[in-house]
């Protein structure tokens, strides 16, 4: 094969396996961004209830209903926030001092000054109840 065409061929592979990177990359932003369809929501504990009423107030908008995701932050039914992964530690300093954006592409997450650690606390017996009914549980994290 001469110079010319193994340039071409090479060229040629280039531009596929860049085409096939970006159709794989857009695929999982996709998938990683999508906001849940199904959340299976489980009767309550009165301290879940509490917290829905208070995640209603000051996740909702963002975290969507039900902790099933929104176009403005993700879904906390997915198992990245599960137990092993995020602790209850995290929410609190999530809540307190924000997060800076990480696991996905929804940008930094601000402090919410106005919700209490009660609140909070409750909110996570909330969280961790829809997680449950929804095949999400504790798993060790290795890093």
């Amino acid at each position: 094969m001469n110079t010319n065409k193994k340039l071409t061929l090479f060229i040629v592979l280039v531009v596929l396996g860049a085409g096939a990177a970006l159709f794989i990359t857009r695929a999982q932003t996709k998938t990683e961004n999508s906001i849940l369809t199904t959340v299976n929501v489980p009767e309550l504990s009165f301290q879940a209830a509490t917290g829905k009423k208070a995640y209603d107030t000051n996740c909702a908008t963002c975290h969507g209903s039900n902790g099933a995701g929104s176009e403005q932050g993700p879904p906390l039914l997915h198992n990245i926030y599960n137990p092993g992964h995020h602790s209850d530690a995290s929410f609190y300093r999530a809540v307190k001092l924000g997060v800076r954006s990480h696991h996905w592409n929804f940008g930094n997450m601000q402090a919410l000054p106005n919700v209490s650690e009660a609140q909070v606390r409750f909110i996570i017996r909330y969280v961790r109840e829809l997680q449950l009914a929804n095949g999400i549980s504790y798993k060790k994290h290795n890093m």
